[in-house]
């Protein structure tokens, strides 16, 4: 048939960029950026164009592998490896109850654009409280405490009208993420590049310089872990020099005299000191933040990581708040989600959604942590595996995780997966969790399934949507993920639901019916935009004439105002200040970085994305290299309170001293020092799960974490 090229979008990361696909004989050949797409352009990045390695690889798991009694996992036909799975689980819970019974979504499954349903909709069906997702190992604060401060029912600003940018620990060039009124994650560079053009402001706050923050007009190389203080200054100026909107804070704000009054003790100079940055330089940011009309302060992963995340989002909160950086009546929605369920656009506060501590929420056995909206934090998993008792978990299903690589506390995490009866991992490679399950389900891949844009519409400013088909036969005993817990729950018995009604349960529905049924109530359902897309050629279809418009405040409602000393946050913020005891005998801090060549931990195993970077590097100050006798290469031995690794010095000026730059989520627990110039460090084994956590999302600290250096 010769090679046909066909219209897609990349699922290696949340960015779904646009895609050509050429393909000969069902074989992926090659893929490259689509330039007619009106949001891309044609842009995709270096994991993205590795597609057709990730599908051919030698080393891809065409066929399910069970573990015998004997211990020896063999290929076995998936019918027969979900049946197996179905059995035990069954088992398991008629002997101990469905809280026996875990399900994990990781950052591989949220590529799958059912995936994350399908799995939640069988933890419900299930009726176990042990669902879990990648949300709470690294980012939970954000997604999960904000809204008890109020929610803008129009949205953001949106970064394309913004006059000002602020990035908190954020460098979406690289890890290709931002929040909601960041920097779309398609082609960031160029977008920041033609904004300041514009004449958009840039001010970055991250205590390396990566890429963005060499684009930053400010650039303020804050301690690890004490952007609270940085926050704190800012709005210790904003306050006193009256530059925050004083008509939005009279009409829709409460709680302001007492953050102002729990900001009296972070003034410039106090605050430039704790956090490690100029005192000048705090000022000018907070007047260039505060004096733009638009655009919004964001953070990354790594703030909420380095400790202090509820602290630091709430001050993020109360920033954006104060400025008044949110959608007016009139204006277009800030995101209109064409396959989100769609809520009143109003200039108005929202309704409360309490997502944590309500009456009803589940709660773990451990460390007073509990459900968050409908998730448990991931830090409670493994002691929920290994601690005897009502409850105990016994089971645990895997999707497109990687628990032993991305949970902290390595070792122990390690030990709970080898300590579960059932553990099941769904994934395409043999990766390290894969390593230790007594079953592995291998998936289709992207290019052979049919999906939608619903994971990456949150970053889109206009109504943009794509249903795209399968341009390839998935190759061996494959199947998409929603349909294997379809299977599961087939042969459990049980009854699975979606927002749009209960799914069919004697014959697995298609793709096209599952995705309906979850989008219910949304902008333009699923087989809708395939008929669309269908009819553009694949293209992406852009629906303007229904992007909602913000409308008026609804005068027969209860009008709502923002609470800025919600959860008692001011009180939190002089605790803060109040304490600042260090980690005795452990003089640098390790901070968290992205790789242009992985995803958390994906992308390993792709040849072309190994070739560059065989290792974790452990980037350090030339300067503390030299006080340390350590020379580029050098395997150097990094030890926290918990436990040690090995990593090979690299010698960076764009890390401040006292620091030491690795990627998050690389390598495994077979990782040491005779092997890792080939496998990197995993620096999740120098963290703890039991100390160091925030007592609302359990989230552990795995960044800023106190460690000390030495020639290995």
């Amino acid at each position: 048939m010769g090679i046909q090229t066909h219209k897609t979008f990349c699922r290696f990361c949340h960015a779904n960029c646009a895609m050509l696909v050429d393909v000969e004989d069902g074989k992926v050949l090659s893929v490259r950026g689509d330039p007619d797409d009106p949001e891309y352009g044609g842009y995709t990045c270096k994991k993205g164009r590795e597609l057709p390695d990730s599908h051919n690889s030698e080393d891809r798991l065409h066929h399910s592998l069970v573990r015998g009694d004997d211990g020896v996992r063999r290929e076995t036909p998936m019918p027969e490896a979900l049946a197996h799975v179905s059995s035990e689980i069954r088992r398991l819970i008629d002997e101990h109850g469905p809280d026996s019974i875990a399900l994990f979504m990781g950052s591989g499954g949220y590529q799958n654009s059912s995936a994350m349903m399908a799995t939640m909709s069988l933890a419900q069906a299930i009726g176990t409280k042990h669902f879990f997702t990648s949300v709470t190992l690294d980012q939970p604060a954000k997604v999960f405490t904000t809204e008890r401060y109020g929610k803008w029912m129009g949205g953001s600003n949106n970064f394309s009208e913004a006059d000002v940018a602020l990035f908190i620990g954020n460098n979406p060039i690289v890890s290709h993420y931002s929040p909601v009124g960041g920097v779309p994650p398609f082609s960031p560079s160029k977008r920041i590049r033609d904004r300041k053009k514009e004449g958009m402001k840039v001010i970055v706050a991250d205590p390396r310089l990566a890429e963005v923050g060499q684009l930053a007009d400010i650039h303020l190389p804050v301690k690890p872990g004490e952007d609270p203080a940085l926050l704190a200054g800012m709005l210790n100026v904003i306050f006193n020099e009256e530059l925050y909107d004083r008509n939005f804070a009279a009409a829709h704000i409460d709680g302001m005299e007492q953050l102002m009054k729990a900001v009296e003790a972070f003034p410039p100079d106090v605050a430039a000191e704790r956090a490690g940055v100029e005192k000048d330089q705090l000022i000018a940011a907070a007047r260039m933040f505060a004096g733009g009309s638009k655009g919004c302060a964001v953070t990354g992963t790594g703030p909420e990581m380095a400790g202090n995340g509820t602290l630091t989002e709430y001050l993020v909160t109360c920033l954006n708040t104060v400025c008044a950086r949110f959608k007016q009546e009139g204006e277009k929605c800030s995101v209109p989600g064409v396959f989100t369920a769609q809520s009143p656009k109003r200039a108005q506060v929202a309704p409360p959604a309490p997502m944590f501590g309500a009456e009803g929420m589940a709660k773990s056995r451990f460390r007073g942590l509990g459900q968050l909206l409908f998730e448990m934090p991931c830090n409670i998993m493994a002691d929920e595996i290994l601690t005897p008792g009502e409850g105990q978990i016994r089971a645990l299903i895997s999707v497109g995780g990687n628990p032993e690589v991305g949970f902290p506390n390595q070792l122990k995490m390690r030990r709970a997966l080898d300590d579960l009866e059932l553990f099941v991992q769904i994934d395409p490679w043999m990766s390290a969790s894969a390593k230790r399950a007594d079953v592995i389900l291998a998936p289709k891949q992207c290019l052979e399934r049919e999906d939608i844009t619903n994971l990456s519409e949150w970053w889109h400013e206009k109504a943009y949507a794509r249903y795209t088909e399968a341009v390839t036969d998935a190759p061996g005993d494959t199947i998409d993920e929603f349909e294997m817990m379809w299977h599961i729950g087939k042969h459990l018995g049980v009854e699975m639901k979606l927002p749009g009604g209960p799914v069919p349960m004697d014959e697995c529905p298609s793709k096209q019916e599952f995705l309906d049924l979850m989008t219910a109530g949304c902008l333009v359902p699923p087989s809708k935009v395939r008929e669309d897309a269908r009819a553009a050629g694949g293209s992406a279809v852009v629906y303007d004439d229904l992007h909602p418009i913000v409308e008026s405040a609804d005068e027969q409602e209860e009008q709502r105002r923002f609470n800025l000393n919600a959860g008692d946050m001011p009180k939190q913020l002089e605790k803060y200040g109040a304490d600042e005891a260090r980690a005795a005998g452990f003089d640098f801090r390790l901070i968290s970085r992205r790789s242009k060549g992985r995803f958390n931990s994906i992308g390993q195993p792709l040849k072309n994305l190994g070739k560059k970077v065989t290792t974790n590097p452990a980037y350090i100050h030339p300067e503390d290299m030299e006080a340390k006798g350590i020379a580029e290469g050098d395997i150097v031995e990094i030890s926290s309170a918990h436990s040690s690794i090995h990593g090979v010095a690299k010698p960076s000026d764009r890390v401040r001293r006292g620091l030491i730059s690795m990627a998050h989520a690389f390598g495994d627990s077979e990782a040491g020092k005779h092997n890792v110039r080939e496998m990197g460090g995993s620096t999740n084994r120098l963290t703890s799960d039991e100390v160091d956590y925030d007592p609302i999302t359990g989230q552990a600290l795995q960044s800023a974490i106190p460690v000390r250096i030495a020639a290995a």
